[in-house]
């Protein structure tokens, strides 16, 4: 709500105008005097209908104005006051226009034992028959997902054209997705780690979940083009110097390259070369 504006093509009334005493009464009758200030403005609503505009002198409500409308009949001076209501001012502290709960929560918002209903309109959402294009994926994936829970048996509702679209936008964007500062430091992609899980589904032509312990995105779905230094084929001659002692999932960074030491000290002994010498016969003398 905000103050009146006056309307342009309205007529000043001479006697609504001049009413000033009689809103200014309205407005005590109203508010009491400690809460009534000066006379501001009059402002014409409608022909003979006028509102006059008082300043609020109530600390907790500094810049509202009272307003008292005030009207006549026609073809007779008396006046009458029709309300009084206070107003914010153009310099009022309001509140924010009203939200909904359901339009105010956000990604990471919701807590054990929240409830978050879907509504039935959601363009994310629609209904389970015609998902069609699930259909062989999840009959595929096991015995115990058949596709005829597509058909209204399983699932009410799959996700949309629109659901996967807002899906994959925002896990490419992420944190595992090609754009991270994880992914930009890796010299190998997920497309090629064996650590890789495949999806099915249209996801998996552009996702797969990880299954690295020592990956930062383990057991997060990430974005093929996305990388991080333990790859299942980073070759020794990536990293720069084994890391000493234990390497933890936190401990890796963008950059960072994970390597099999073991590996290593078992190929340097395969290529090394005995040089101890022959033991001395015992007819020899001891030297």
């Amino acid at each position: 709500m905000t103050s009146l504006v006056p309307v342009a093509d309205v007529k000043r009334d001479a006697a609504l105008v001049a009413a000033v005493d009689v809103a200014r009464a309205a407005a005590l009758e109203e508010a009491g005097e400690p809460a009534v200030g000066e006379h501001l403005d009059v402002v014409m609503e409608a022909e003979r209908l006028a509102t006059h505009l008082f300043a609020c002198t109530n600390p907790a409500y500094v810049g509202w104005q009272w307003a008292v409308t005030v009207a006549r009949v026609p073809r007779l001076k008396g006046v009458t006051v029709s309300e009084v209501v206070l107003l914010p001012g153009p310099d009022a502290l309001v509140a924010p226009a009203w939200v909904p709960w359901s339009e105010r929560v956000r990604p990471g918002d919701l807590s054990p034992g929240d409830v978050l209903p879907t509504s039935a309109d959601d363009l994310r959402l629609v209904p389970g028959l015609t998902g069609s294009d699930d259909l062989e994926s999840l009959a595929s994936s096991a015995p115990l997902s058949p596709g005829q829970w597509e058909v209204g048996l399983g699932r009410l509702r799959v996700l949309s054209p629109i659901g996967r679209d807002d899906a994959a936008d925002r896990w490419v964007e992420g944190d595992y997705g090609p754009d991270s500062a994880m992914a930009k430091h890796a010299s190998l992609d997920c497309s090629s780690c064996g650590f890789m899980l495949p999806m099915s589904g249209p996801m998996g032509q552009l996702f797969a979940v990880c299954a690295n312990e020592m990956s930062p995105a383990d057991g997060h779905v990430v974005a093929l083009t996305y990388g991080c230094g333990a790859h299942s084929e980073v070759m020794p001659a990536l990293a720069e110097e084994p890391a000493p002692g234990g390497v933890a999932p936190d401990d890796l960074m963008p950059g960072d390259e994970v390597i099999d030491a073991e590996a290593i000290e078992e190929g340097a002994e395969d290529i090394a070369v005995d040089e101890t010498p022959d033991a001395a016969s015992e007819d020899e003398p001891q030297v």
